[in-house]
Order: C-alpha cells, then sequence, then structure tokens
C-alpha cells in the first residue's frame, strides 16, 4: 500500500480537492487497493468541517465528489503513516518540515513538483477569491496528480 497525504493550511479548499481528485484518478486507474489517499490542514480552525462549499461545487461539475471528506489536523505521526506527504505551497511545506521527525522528512514534497510544466512551485489559496480561482486550483491538481500517479507506478513498479 502506498499513503499520500495532501496538506494545505486549512484543510477546507486546496488539500480536500487534491485529495479527491488523485482518489478518483486511483479509483478511475483500478489502484484504489494499492494507493491510499487522505488530506489535513497544518491548521486546527477548521477541524470536524467540510470543505468549502466553492471547492465542492467545482470539483462536482468536474464528477469529483468531496462531500465525505472532512478537516483535520496533521500530526508528527502522519511521517510515519504516509509514503508521500505533499504540500500546497512553500509555507506549508516550512509549517510540515519543523513538525517531521528526524530522518522522516524526505517523505515531504511540494506537490507542484509533480508537474513542472506548470512553471510555478505553489497551489494557490482560493479561499478569499471567487470561482475561478477554485477552478485554477483544479487544473493545476489535475496536472499534478497525472504525475504523482505517474511518479508513483514508475518508483512502486505499479
Amino acid at each position: 500500500m502506498v499513503n499520500v497525504l495532501f496538506v494545505c493550511l486549512g484543510n477546507i479548499c486546496r488539500s480536500p480537492t487534491a485529495h479527491g481528485v488523485f482518489r478518483h484518478l486511483v479509483r478511475t486507474e483500478g489502484l484504489a487497493e494499492t494507493i491510499h489517499t487522505d488530506c489535513a490542514g497544518t491548521g486546527a480552525w477548521h477541524i470536524g468541517e467540510p470543505p468549502d462549499s466553492r471547492a465542492q461545487a467545482a470539483a462536482r461539475r468536474r464528477g469529483i465528489n468531496l462531500s465525505d471528506l472532512r478537516a483535520r489536523q496533521t500530526r508528527s505521526r502522519d511521517f510515519v503513516d504516509y509514503d508521500y506527504i505533499l504540500a500546497m505551497d512553500r509555507r506549508n511545506h516550512d509549517d510540515l518540515l519543523a513538525l517531521a521527525p528526524k530522518g522522516r522528512d524526505g517523505r515531504l514534497h511540494l506537490f507542484l513538483d509533480f508537474a513542472p510544466k506548470l512553471g510555478c512551485a505553489e497551489v494557490p489559496d482560493p479561499y478569499y477569491g471567487g470561482d475561478a480561482g477554485f477552478e485554477r486550483v483544479l487544473d493545476m491538481v489535475e496536472t499534478a496528480s497525472l504525475g504523482l500517479l505517474d511518479h508513483i507506478r514508475r518508483i512502486h513498479d505499479l
């Protein structure tokens, strides 16, 4: 089993979107028994809440359901439980790096490292913007998800 964790700040916009998109891709490719996905936030403000309604609506328009997801906060144990911890931006990457137990930080990546053709390193936070921001995030996440799945297949011989 390959375990993948997507992380943003509050775990209501970017990371649940990435979780939902990647989970959908994994299921479509018949790898749901091999790849497990989850998401979390470095902040504690939204623990137990569903994804932002705008994130859910944007994902739903693309046939992806986020309604079952609930926010949780990251914990140091995640660096033991997950093979890939994917930060949406540098701030969360740095916060996660500070949380990582010694010797476990090799599991941590910026998510967009798996989408070099996008030419940017961070998934922008759409929370304070309009619907177009959520669509842009979905576009970026879909591209990075394809790159991540390709990477996992190569590294883990799937």
